[in-house]
């Protein structure tokens, strides 16, 4: 297989190895059947794996998930992980939409119970969770409250009432993550999150009613509180307007940092500045910071979830069951004990578009859970599949703890909205037996199915090289979009 004139050498089934070459530091590692990577070979983003390679203090190997696309100086599907010492930090490497991520809510009901509501039940959760572009939450911030939220993640909402302790054991990193520094975030990034908070937004983000399709697991789906042809809700969404500015702010502070220090790297956006430095510092306490806002967010979305599907079916909490399953990011940079080189070392382990998902017996992981491994939430294009998993040693040995994030986009979004002139995208997505709630026709256009990779191939990819396991395929019937 071969990038440009580079020879890309095949490891095994799902695992090909990019040679060092140039000012590379370690290897690539793409994650991918032969049949994805003859189409990720026509994808900048294999220069993006190499370019990454050229970080300093990259350990091992710069990595691509089979979901793997062209991104903003790191590959979407990307993984490095940064010696916690000598290495770098980028914000390239953890994305504009900070820990956006993805959060399941399981409940006791089956989807047949709903169908006869669906479509109006569907129409109470557009309207009690606002989507879209420029979409202003339910709760009213003050910036006092809002620097709270900085600091204190979504343990902030189970102040207010909107999480319990449940909702808070379940949640990656416990809701907080540690050292946010709300003075590390800008002005503006804090004046765009301040009435955002409890929304969804646009793009691919999507609150989603799923059935429980099929169970690959027992023992998984049981701990996890799944069983085929129940209802679930999946929802997706990150860090608004407020982590993108965070994203933005330090791009520039990174680009200044990057010509003081002489740092020479291939792709500009690739800026970065050392870990221990006081640039890196103060971006790792915005990023915190972000972070904690989209675990607060997804908490709010999914009380605006619960009380409504209490509300419209005239339930108590204890008949409806919606309970949390987890809540896990795909967008994040977080310091990690891993092996390398046969010794246990410190790293920074950036995830852009790449999940977290740590083995059965890890401490960082909910009790109820630890003797099955970390559920592992990979949404699907929309109308097609979801999938949960769970983690796997071997993604410790291989792939820094990390699997893939979702299907991968194959379209641009100019593409995909040419595909669709014409067409009813709502009408074809009910013909699949999905219903569509959107605030933005032209948003829906550019997320139709046809624009992403095939999420089961990517999921049987990770599975097969052991990097993480299946336990249950969810099928969608319906979703609100922004």
């Amino acid at each position: 297989m071969r990038f440009r004139d580079v020879e890309i050498r095949k490891l095994s089934d799902t695992m090909w190895e990019i040679p060092r070459e140039g000012g590379m530091r370690v290897p690539g590692l793409i994650f991918a059947s032969e049949a994805m990577m003859g189409d990720i070979v026509r994808d900048e983003a294999v220069r993006q794996v190499m370019n990454v390679a050229h970080l300093p203090g990259i350990l091992k190997c710069s990595i691509g998930m089979p979901d793997i696309h062209w991104g903003y100086g790191f590959p979407i599907g990307g993984v490095a992980a940064m010696d916690a010492e000598e290495g770098v930090v980028s914000p390239g490497g953890v994305g504009y939409d900070i820990n956006c991520g993805v959060r399941l809510l399981r409940s006791d009901l089956t989807v047949d119970v709903l169908r006869p509501k669906l479509r109006e039940l569907v129409g109470a959760l557009h309207r009690e969770v606002p989507s879209g572009v420029g979409s202003t939450g339910f709760v009213r911030l003050t910036a006092a409250d809002e620097e709270k939220v900085l600091v204190e993640g979504s343990r902030w909402a189970a102040s207010r009432g909107y999480a319990s302790a449940e909702d808070i054991a379940c949640t990656e990193s416990g809701g907080k993550l540690p050292d946010a520094d709300p003075e590390a975030v800008s002005v503006i990034a804090k004046k765009r999150g301040r009435n955002q908070l409890g929304t969804l937004g646009s793009g691919n983000h999507f609150l989603e009613i799923d059935e429980v399709a099929e169970v690959f697991d027992e023992e998984a789906a049981r701990a996890f509180g799944l069983f085929p042809g129940q209802a679930a809700v999946l929802i997706h969404s990150g860090s608004r307007g407020l982590g993108y500015q965070v994203c933005d702010d330090y791009l520039v502070t990174m680009a200044d940092y990057m010509r003081r220090n002489a740092i020479d790297l291939p792709d500009r956006q690739l800026a970065c500045a050392h870990i221990r430095s006081p640039e890196g510092n103060r971006y790792l306490s915005a990023l915190a910071a972000a972070g904690n806002y989209a675990f607060a967010n997804r908490q709010l979305l999914a009380h605006q979830a619960r009380e409504t599907f209490l509300r419209f079916l005239g339930m108590g909490p204890s008949d409806l069951g919606m309970r949390l399953v987890y809540d896990c990011g795909h967008n994040n940079a977080k310091f990690e004990v891993h092996e390398v080189a046969g010794a246990k070392r410190r790293v920074l382990v950036h995830r852009k578009g790449a999940t977290r998902c740590f083995p059965a017996g890890s401490a960082e992981i909910p009790a109820t859970y630890r003797h099955v491994g970390q559920p592992v939430l990979i949404p699907g294009e929309m109308g097609n599949a979801s999938f949960v998993l769970a983690g796997s040693p071997e993604a410790m040995r291989v792939s820094f703890g990390s699997t893939c994030h979702g299907a991968g986009r194959r379209m641009s979004r100019t593409q995909a909205r040419a595909s669709v002139r014409g067409k009813s995208i709502v009408q074809e997505m009910e013909k699949r037996g999905v219903l569509v709630a959107c605030a933005s026709h032209k948003t829906l256009a550019e997320e139709i199915p046809e624009a992403y990779k095939d999420v089961s191939e990517v999921v049987a990819v990770v599975h097969d090289a052991g990097i993480a396991r299946k336990v249950a395929r969810l099928r969608p019937v319906a979703v609100v979009k922004g």
